[in-house]
């Protein structure tokens, strides 16, 4: 069993150096199935996700989404917020480690407030539906409930790091403001390229 992890291991760490030099690759079409989540956090967590639901199940990218979301934070949100993300992928039966390659993987991002004003800078409004709502979309966020009723989105094409392959994937994020963690999610999907 020990031999089989060891291999497993072995071969991500062979897929994912030997595509990281070759940078990123454009998505033609994607197929994402089996989203899940649940919160990993303490009972007392600050940061809660109460609801999150997405359809259909598939979905693709590029492609239309259906989703509704709610939580609440009983703190405001302020910079400097940061994100643990530890983004895992089944090998062989095992769940192996991705490391942080292109700014993407198993990272950590010391303020996704700044990450927020770089995509939508300061004075602009929020994008669709969150305008519409009046959800916030930057930092601070104020303390209390934040719902976002069911909602259409499309997904466009994007670009994605050159080892992302298919295959069975899971992600935790754990946000904190520095003294303390506030919330943790955790996701699961699968990818199949098309």
């Amino acid at each position: 069993m020990k031999n089989v992890a060891t291999l497993a291991l072995s071969m991500l760490g062979v897929l994912v150096l030997s595509q990281s030099q070759h940078g990123w690759k454009r998505i033609n079409k994607v197929k994402v199935s089996g989203f899940a989540w649940e919160n990993c956090g303490t009972p007392e967590a600050a940061v809660v996700l109460e609801t999150l639901r997405v359809s259909p199940d598939p979905f693709t990218i590029p492609g239309d989404v259906t989703a509704s979301a709610s939580g609440t934070t009983s703190v405001e949100l302020r910079a400097p917020l940061n994100v643990n993300i530890t983004l895992e992928k089944e090998v062989m039966g095992f769940w192996v480690k991705i490391p942080c390659l292109l700014d993407l993987g198993s990272c950590h991002y010391p303020d996704i407030c700044d990450i927020l004003n770089q995509m939508i800078p300061p004075g602009q409004d929020c994008p669709e539906p969150l305008h519409t709502y009046g959800l916030p979309c930057r930092c601070p966020f104020k303390s209390g409930s934040y719902a976002l009723p069911q909602s259409n989105f499309f997904l466009p094409f994007v670009d994605v790091p050159s080892w992302l392959s298919n295959g069975d994937y899971r992600v935790q994020g754990i946000l904190g403001d520095g003294v303390e963690e506030l919330s943790c999610l955790k996701l699961a999907l699968s990818l199949q390229w098309e």
